[in-house]
């Protein structure tokens, strides 16, 4: 039996890597951050992250606590808009934009992981296809040594 010579792995025709390997590599993973292409965007992430921080809650707390003698004074009818208008929309607001910069952290951290888990699993899928190749190939040059050995 002669010597079975293993193909090259870089010989043409043998494998090429998938198109969307090199895309990914070179795009990377979208995040919140990633999303700030305009100056809106970049805009409204300041004034979000400036106002939704629990210290402004505290402070929005206390500027709405200013008036809040005066809405009890004032009676029943006051003292439900100042609850509603004033309490709710001011200090609940900031509350509401920490919960949801919680939220979107949490996201980026989860499409970060399932990025590196698709780029882990799309590398073992690449290396499977060239493996398999690699097989095949191995596999006719052992049908055609045994061939050529074989007496006609």
């Amino acid at each position: 039996m002669t010597d079975v010579q293993m193909p090259a792995a870089s010989s043409p025709g043998d494998h090429a890597p998938h198109a969307q390997l090199a895309r990914r590599k070179t795009h990377g993973v979208h995040t919140t951050l990633r999303e700030l292409d305009s100056f809106n965007g970049r805009l409204a992430l300041a004034i979000t992250n400036g106002v939704g921080t629990m210290w402004c809650a505290y402070a929005f707390t206390a500027l709405a606590l200013i008036s809040l003698p005066a809405a009890i004074a004032a009676g029943t009818g006051p003292l439900v808009s100042w609850i509603a208008q004033t309490f709710l929309q001011l200090v609940l607001l900031s509350i509401i934009m920490v919960g949801q910069k919680v939220g979107a952290a949490a996201s980026d951290k989860q499409a970060l992981q399932t990025f590196k888990d698709a780029e882990a699993l799309l590398e073992i899928s690449d290396n499977v296809h060239r493996l398999i190749k690699l097989n095949n190939a191995m596999t006719e040059e052992i049908k055609a040594s045994l061939a050529a050995e074989r007496p006609a």
